[in-house]
């Protein structure tokens, strides 16, 4: 019956759910606060012996924190005293002094209909086990002896029998006073399309029944024993009773189980759920012939924070795995989850238990893996990263697949948990790592550095590598001030060659730890190299005068200067080992290319200088005005005299 506007909120309001639980438990007065309506007991809906069950007497509604039952006083009336909806309210109104509505006649029909299909569906479970014990249900009853089951698991679950009749279960129905409208309404039997009677819609198939978790029958699943049949699976159509989008076979008892204690596991079928359950894996449950929907995600959800989904070990299993994490990702929820179980191949978990036994199955439940591994393996597994195309194609599908997640926590865990696999596949361990080494095909390659001879000759300034160390310093320090830039520059750190080994050490925390913030990345860096190292970096001149040091957060002003730093920083290394490769070629025959490399070298060498002049005055103006370095210019000009007189004496 449909109930007046405001009747319910009425109810609530005049009911005390504290009142209402406390007949049922024993409340913990360690932990409760009676006059401010906080109250916790142990649970009433699963054995415990701690105090988890919480109610809110102002709020009016309870969580039980162990098995995660919640809800209000309705609820709790209908869980407890198992009656349905309408039922508790009249329990709860005669309590509170509330007259109860008038029934409406066209809710109460809609009722009565449910509660008569209910029926007929209970009629249809025991003509369906009593065929399955016939003559007609003997090739059943083999079959189900060679997959494991005997008299008590069948009577445990209910398994039946459908003979190969086209009007066997109508002519029982019937034989019982069961009007066609019931029959046709359940899914138990069809219209014919020539006029005639309608005719079954199970036909020689082991029959096992789908209950509500409130336990009523309302739909069937049958396994075809005829191997040539076109469908080996066939569930009741959609009824009244039956949505299968938002059913789960082995509910009821699953949710039971796991109120106990056990993980909750989704199977793919009927058969994988029975198996598990004769094992002691009794919260398990299966989607019914679908993929898992939205829905079946949420009703797993309300049964266990962390459902582990065991799928068969084949390629099937695998897609129908990745479908669920798609499913899942927009779904996720502080707490709520998945993990994935994958058997071994080839084998199903009924497989697994007949051929190793429970342990087997236990080992791989163990080894489930959480959702953002599977989800790394289906972009990565079986690929090859040996180009920068490659890699940012790799980077855009999974930003994609993060961006799908609306909790920015929980996203930004995700990215952090791909940022520390990323950096396992593309770079070293840190006990196997080599300075000059990159990651190329999954395998570590060196990378070119600057020839011995290069860093000795007399067409390198004294102090570049002073200079190439400031401009590292300057790099890191900028990314430490402001991580919120790093994911635009991640790949240029990644192959930058540090000719320090602390700031190498510095630019692999800093791939490591950048993306999850400032603070987490400033504990990081103290915690595997000192304090002092952070300090040192940010009070070196040339890093101290950096725009993004003195102003800390300012994305702008550290995205120009890294890229600023870093083009230099190219640019001089490139032009090092050109001039290196000159000062060879001269120490031989010098000839005409030889004099037009060295000049194209000077050339090259003054535009760095320039540049670098004003670099040095862009930060010295912050503090002193400006300042050129002579000493560099004065070098200079000694190598263009060297130059000068190699051409004269040629």
């Amino acid at each position: 019956m449909s109930l007046p506007p405001g009747f319910l909120d009425e109810l609530r309001t005049r009911t005390s759910l504290a009142q209402v639980v406390g007949r049922k438990v024993m409340w913990d007065t360690r932990k409760s606060n009676q006059g401010k309506g906080d109250l916790w007991a142990p649970c009433p809906f699963h054995h415990e012996k701690t105090a988890s069950f919480h109610v809110d007497d102002r709020k009016g509604y309870y969580y039980c924190f162990g098995c995660h039952a919640k809800g209000d006083a309705i609820s709790f009336v209908r869980e407890t005293e198992n009656v349905d909806f309408m039922e508790a309210v009249r329990i709860l109104a005669q309590e509170a002094g509330m007259p109860m509505p008038e029934r409406d006649p066209q809710a109460q029909q809609k009722a009565d209909r449910r509660t008569q299909l209910a029926e007929v569906m209970d009629m249809a479970v025991g003509h369906f086990r009593l065929q399955l014990k016939t003559g007609a249900g003997a090739a059943a009853r083999e079959y189900l002896a060679g997959r494991g089951l005997d008299e008590a698991a069948l009577e445990r679950f209910e398994i039946g029998f459908a003979p190969d009749a086209w009007q066997g279960m109508w002519d029982h129905l019937k034989g019982k006073g069961v009007e066609d409208d019931l029959i046709l309404a359940c899914g138990l039997a069809k219209p014919s399309q020539k006029g005639g009677r309608p005719y079954d819609t199970f036909r020689n198939r082991i029959m096992f029944p789908i209950r509500d978790p409130r336990g009523r029958c309302i739909a069937f699943g049958g396994r075809a024993m005829d191997p040539n049949d076109n469908a080996k699976y066939l569930n009741s159509p959609e009824t009244e009773l039956f949505d299968k989008s938002r059913t789960l076979y082995h509910h009821g008892p699953a949710r039971e189980a796991a109120g106990k204690g056990q993980p909750l596991i989704v199977a793919e079928g009927y058969m994988d759920v029975i198996a598990l359950a004769l094992a002691g894996f009794g919260a398990s449950v299966a989607p019914l012939g679908t993929a898992v929907t939205e829905h079946q995600l949420q009703m797993m959800w309300r049964i266990a924070d962390e459902p582990i989904i065991a799928l068969d070990g084949d390629t099937a299993g695998l897609r129908a795995a990745h479908r669920v994490i798609d499913l899942a990702l927009p779904l996720l929820e502080a707490g709520k989850s998945l993990r994935f179980a994958i058997m071994p191949e080839g084998q199903d978990p009924d497989d697994l238990l007949r051929a190793k036994g429970a342990p087997a199955v236990q080992a791989v439940l163990d080894g489930a893996l959480p959702m953002v591994q599977l989800l790394w393996q289906r972009e990565t597994e079986g690929r090859v990263f040996d180009s920068p195309e490659r890699r940012a194609a790799l980077d855009k599908a999974l930003r994609e697949k993060i961006k799908l997640i609306r909790d920015p926590s929980i996203r930004s865990h995700y990215g952090q948990a791909i940022k520390d696999l990323r950096w396992q596949l593309f770079n070293p361990r840190r006990d196997s790592f080599k300075p000059g080494t990159r990651a190329r095909a999954g395998k570590w390659q060196p990378i070119p550095t600057a020839m011995p001879s290069t860093k000795s000759s007399l067409l390198v300034a004294a102090d570049e590598a002073a200079q190439t160390r400031l401009r590292e310093a300057a790099i890191l320090a900028s990314l430490i001030c402001t991580p919120e830039v790093f994911e635009e520059f991640e790949s240029a750190l990644e192959v930058m060659v540090c000719s320090d080994p602390e700031h190498d050490r510095l630019r692999e925390l800093i791939l490591h730890h950048a993306v999850a913030g400032a603070e987490t990345l400033h504990a990081q860096i103290e915690a595997a190299m000192g304090p002092e190292a952070l300090e040192n970096l940010l009070r070196l001149p040339h890093v101290a005068l950096a725009p993004p040091v003195r102003h800390p957060g300012n994305a702008e002003m550290a995205r120009l200067t890294i890229a600023a730093e870093l083009a230099k920083l190219s640019s001089e290394r490139g032009l090092s080992a050109e001039v290196s490769e000159a000062a060879e070629d001269l120490a031989g025959l010098a000839d005409e290319a030889v004099t037009w490399r060295l000049g194209q070298a000077a050339e090259e060498r003054q535009r760095a200088l320039r540049n670098q002049t004003e670099d040095r005055v862009e930060y010295d103006l912050a503090e002193n005005g400006a300042r050129i370095n002579r000493d560099e210019r004065e070098q200079f000009d000694a190598l263009l005299e060297k130059i000068s007189y190699t051409k004269r004496t040629r």
